[in-house]
């Protein structure tokens, strides 16, 4: 399973979003710090979720990284836009 498949399954698990993109942007930084050959270094996430109503920008950063889990330390960047 690849990284971006894993990302999708825990989030979908998670939260049950209504949005989700997963995009791997790592070839756009080749040559740049913690760039891996093959990919799946740089990360996108936009999700949308009813799970996140109320909770403050950091709470909602929070529970995606602990979805993500053991992920997390595997890539070099990962970039939230999470909403409601």
């Amino acid at each position: 399973m690849t990284v971006t498949e894993e990302m999708r399954s825990r989030l979908q698990s998670a939260f049950d979003p209504h949005e989700l993109e997963i995009v791997d942007d790592s070839e756009s930084h080749r040559g740049h710090a913690g760039f891996q050959e093959g990919g799946e270094s740089h990360f996108n996430i936009r999700i949308r979720a009813a799970a996140f109503e109320g909770q403050s920008r950091v709470a909602r950063h929070r529970a995606v990284h602990k979805a993500l889990g053991d992920i997390v330390p595997r890539i070099h960047a990962l970039a939230l836009d999470i909403g409601v």
